[in-house]
Order: C-alpha cells, then sequence, then structure tokens
C-alpha cells in the first residue's frame, strides 16, 4: 500500500470509532474548561514547589493541546483533517517547551520533572480533546499523587544524591532545592 494511502482518512478501518464533537463549538468550549481545570490542577504542584512552569504554564499547554485536538474533530473538517497527525505535531512541539525548561548549570540537570510535566499536560490536553475525560481526570490524579508522595521518599533516602549516576561523588552537604 502507498504512503499516501495509508495516512489518507479513507484507510482507516471500518471498526475505528470516530470521536466526532456532535456539540460542535459548544463542546468544544466544555472540552477547553475541563482542559483548563486539569491543567491548573498540575499546575499547582510546579508553583507550590516554586518552579518556572507553573499554573499559568500548564493551563495553556492543556488548553492549547485540546484546543488542536479537538478542532480537528469539528464536524466542519469532515474526515479532511486526521487528528492523529494533530495529535503527533502537538508531541512535537511540546517537545521543544519541555527541552526550553531543561537547565544545565555546571555538572547539575535542573527542569527535567518540568519538562516531564509539560508532556503530561499536553498528553492530558489532548486526552480531552479526544473526550477521554476520567481517563485525563485518573491521570492528572496519578500524577499529582506521585510527585507529592515521592517527594518525602526522594528527600528520605536520596538527600545526598543530585545527579543520579553512580560515579557522581556524593554531596557532603546537601541543600534543599
Amino acid at each position: 500500500m502507498s504512503p499516501g494511502r495509508r495516512t489518507s482518512p479513507g484507510a482507516v478501518p471500518a471498526e475505528a470509532e470516530p470521536l466526532p464533537l456532535n456539540g460542535g463549538e459548544a463542546e468544544l468550549g466544555l472540552r477547553l474548561l475541563i482542559a483548563l481545570l486539569l491543567g491548573l490542577a498540575l499546575g499547582v504542584e510546579r508553583e507550590f514547589r516554586g518552579h518556572p512552569a507553573g499554573l499559568k504554564t500548564m493551563s495553556l499547554i492543556a488548553v492549547g493541546a485540546c484546543m488542536f485536538t479537538g478542532v480537528g474533530l469539528l464536524p466542519a473538517f469532515k474526515t479532511g483533517v486526521d487528528p492523529t497527525r494533530i495529535a503527533a505535531q502537538i508531541v512535537t512541539g511540546v517537545g521543544f517547551l519541555g527541552a526550553g525548561a531543561i537547565l544545565r548549570q555546571g555538572d547539575n540537570v535542573h527542569g527535567l520533572t518540568t519538562a516531564a510535566m509539560i508532556w503530561v499536560a499536553a498528553s492530558v490536553g489532548m486526552a480531552v480533546g479526544f473526550g477521554y475525560f476520567l481517563l485525563s481526570v485518573f491521570a492528572t490524579f496519578i500524577v499529582l499523587v506521585m510527585l507529592v508522595a515521592l517527594r518525602p521518599i526522594e528527600l528520605r533516602f536520596f538527600r545526598g544524591r543530585k545527579n543520579r549516576r553512580r560515579s557522581d561523588p556524593v554531596d557532603m552537604n546537601p541543600v534543599d532545592e
């Protein structure tokens, strides 16, 4: 099969269920609101810890990903838009945002968790855009629980480790970040 046929909307298997926005713009507005709330929830943890990508950043990423995904599902576009292509471009674009959040200062690397949160916020926004509300809420919940629950474990058992390589020297005077 030629590449053109595999990626055309007509090549979708008959058993695949479409995810249209039956309510049009009103339904997309509701999805945007849900994405905003979930993005705010993700941003609270970053904001609480004093990281630069906080409430506004995570909310904007979730809403933007939801908007791009949802617009591709609007009935006005019929089958001329492939939502999976839009989703792939969101992942690529968000990768650039995440890369900008990672900073290297000497031997220390900062911002990896923030970069991962940017990626998660986009995925939550995309899931809401596709209509997977419960999955989006569950993903937001488990990410927040993981971030909050792992912090005390890291501080207790890995307090002196700035970097994760075994060959790195142990910092004898750890400083809380």
